[in-house]
């Protein structure tokens, strides 16, 4: 901590090897132990030895690299007070485009009220001072996210409000004091949003994605009640973990192609189940896999539990391992017929009817991990100096920003009329008029992502292909955004989907 104020000049006598000090921002440091211990050499340091530092610290660092070093700080310039702001866990970014509008105080929306501005605050705050902590440690490591946080995250009704309004959200207590039967769609997309603060792609799936996807089919079509509610409690404490398990080796967003079969037992008490499963999120270890399978008549849905026959293996892809993607073998498994979930050979509308709350879940979280890179591009192209000048005072890097900034507030505005909607219909409603508008919405919202990736690293540079420093957000970014358009249906399978919806409801007499 600062316990010194000492001038400008007493700072420069400090310029050698031997007693290394310097200035960022009107804060002292000194380096003199350290310098040997520097990644890019004591020579770096000495360029700038006894000197203010700030732009150079700056064009090469991240600002948090600050806090890692505070020890190091012996004093500060006398007359003169720090200007870069340092933020606080649960501060709004005062970068302008950096938060959606309706988080900023000259702007006002007909979405949200006073319950949704203190969730938003409450989970900033908890994603700040823990997710994003815990993110940070196991991204790059590949690891599974840690009980503890999953744990902490149950014991504030995280997990269960990450699955939407419902009956399922009674007698949690939910983070922002919201009451469960209060609790809408614009709630959710306020959590999903804060969430998705992370920095990391993988650690985004990696915290329960698997059973925002793999739990809804077990609430809504599972007929054993005490199955239902077991499952769904283990799942909203984090005791146990579940999986949706529909894409193969032969079938992704070609649902009907899959090859698994069920084989329901002589005596009818059992199912049979042979198969494989590739590119399943959380799958690695999973304790239920909510799985498509094909049976005599059509296809069916079954619930089925870890145990005998049951393999799963770690499927490296661009993105961490802390996802758990997996491949899963099912190898003469036996399901009981209890874990039937919906109809016999009618399995297809309950894999269906998943996808649209899948979709808009995506689509919350990518837009809102695009007005990130926005906010990185920003930082970036004000303090990065080459040819004289800033990087935004180039009218061509205006341009990218410009181009950036309108992608992500119209995919904003795009998911809050849809929000809005959902907030307004019954689940079957949505079902019947939502799916094609939705599929439109994650379309144009990864098409985005698309876009904003390829310029952001264009403002970046190297640094933009660099895991470390200054561009790694870009560069997770960069390298994962594909995610989105790929996992719960590609690009061209939904706009085929929103289009033929569209027709199916053409009127006839304009023909």
């Amino acid at each position: 901590m600062a316990t010194q104020t000492l001038t400008r000049e007493q700072v420069s006598k400090n310029n050698n090897a031997d007693s290394l000090h310097l200035i960022i921002d009107s804060k002292v440091y000194d380096l003199t132990d350290f310098a040997d211990a520097h990644p890019g050499g004591v020579h770096v340091l000495l360029q700038v030895a006894g000197q203010d530092a700030t732009s150079e610290f700056y064009s090469m660092h991240r600002h948090e690299i600050l806090t890692k070093y505070a020890s190091m700080v012996i004093g500060t310039v006398q007359g003169e007070t720090p200007q870069v702001i340092e933020p606080k866990p649960g501060d709004l970014c005062p970068i302008p485009y950096a938060e959606p509008m309706w988080l900023s105080p000259e702007f006002k929306s007909p979405y949200y009220d006073e319950s949704h501005r203190r969730l938003q605050k409450e989970v900033r705050v908890f994603v700040d001072e823990y997710v994003r902590p815990e993110a940070l440690r196991i991204e790059e490591a590949g690891e599974r996210p840690s009980a503890e946080i999953i744990k902490r995250m149950a014991d504030n009704g995280i997990n269960a409000m990450r699955l939407g309004p419902g009956r399922h959200l009674d007698g949690y207590n939910l983070i922002g004091g919201i009451e469960p039967k209060k609790f809408n769609y614009f709630h959710e997309l306020v959590l999903n949003q804060e969430l998705v603060r992370t920095h990391g792609r993988a650690c985004n799936d990696g915290f329960l994605g698997g059973m925002v996807i793999g739990l809804p089919p077990v609430l809504n079509f599972c007929r054993n009640t005490a199955l239902r509610d077991r499952v769904m409690r283990e799942c909203f404490s984090g005791e146990k973990s579940i999986c949706l398990a529909v894409s193969e080796a032969f079938a992704g967003s070609d649902v009907a192609a899959i090859r698994t079969t069920a084989v329901k037992s002589a005596d009818g008490t059992h199912y049979v189940v042979n198969g494989t499963k590739k590119w399943i999120t959380n799958g690695t270890w999973a304790d239920y896999f909510t799985t498509a399978v094909k049976t005599e008549k059509g296809y069916s849905v079954l619930l089925i539990e870890r145990g005998e026959g049951v393999e799963t293996e770690q499927i490296k892809t661009s993105y961490s391992s802390t996802a758990g993607t997996a491949f899963i073998a099912f190898d003469s498994v036996k399901v009981p017929v209890e874990n039937l979930l919906g109809k016999e050979h009618q399995g297809f509308p309950v894999i269906m009817s998943n996808f649209n709350h899948e979709r808009w879940v995506m689509a919350c979280a990518s837009i809102r991990a695009s007005r990130v890179v926005v906010e990185e591009c920003l930082k970036w192209a004000n303090q990065r100096k080459v040819f004289g000048k800033r990087l935004v005072d180039q009218p061509v890097i205006r341009g990218k920003l410009a181009k950036m900034i309108s992608l992500v507030e119209s995919g904003q505005s795009w998911l809050e009329a849809i929000t809005h909607q959902m907030c307004n219909m019954t689940y079957q409603q949505q079902a019947k008029s939502l799916a094609g508008p939705i599929a439109l919405l994650k379309n144009f919202i990864t098409r985005a992502a698309h876009e904003i990736a390829d310029e952001s690293v264009q403002v970046f540079g190297g640094r933009g292909i660099t895991k470390s420093g200054m561009g790694r957000v870009i560069e997770n970014f960069h390298r994962t955004y594909k995610f989105d358009a790929v996992l719960g249906g590609s690009e061209e399978i939904l706009g085929d989907l929103a289009v033929r919806q569209a027709l199916k409801n053409f009127p006839k007499s304009m023909l």
